[in-house]
């Protein structure tokens, strides 16, 4: 089943959409690693805080760059994934649910970019036209 112009447009809007909005949440973290004095960030696993905060910037920076553009789309939402999820029920375990809404609603939109692909107008399709 080939999608229409329209469903194409609409995973576009979505892509780049959740892709913009999670940099508004990734940039600033740059500045914290390269910051003054030690990096003070959640360690959910044990690596440090450094790495940690070094993975959530690959995810929320790099990776949603790669969703926005739709080059290796489906893997580079897992990270996102992960790291939405990681936010929601680690970083705000403890916060009422208004805290993990988002992190939630975005892990539902890459699930759901992860699922539909990433549509025509993305670098993926350009392989495929060849």
């Amino acid at each position: 089943m080939k999608d229409s112009s329209l469903d194409n447009a609409a995973k576009l809007l979505i892509r780049l959409g959740a892709g913009g909005m999670m940099l508004t949440h990734g940039i600033p973290k740059i500045g914290r690693l390269f910051g003054e004095g030690p990096v003070k960030f959640a360690d959910p696993f044990g690596l440090g805080p450094e790495i940690s905060l070094s993975l959530a910037i690959i995810a929320e920076v790099i990776c949603a760059i790669l969703v926005m553009v739709g080059f290796k789309t489906r893997i580079a939402t897992i990270p996102l994934m992960l790291t939405m999820l990681t936010a929601a029920f680690y970083a705000h375990w403890n916060d009422p649910f208004g805290k993990k809404e988002l992190p939630l609603l975005f892990c539902l939109v890459f699930l759901a970019i992860l699922v539909m692909g990433p549509g025509k107008y993305a670098l993926d399709s350009l392989k495929k036209r060849k």
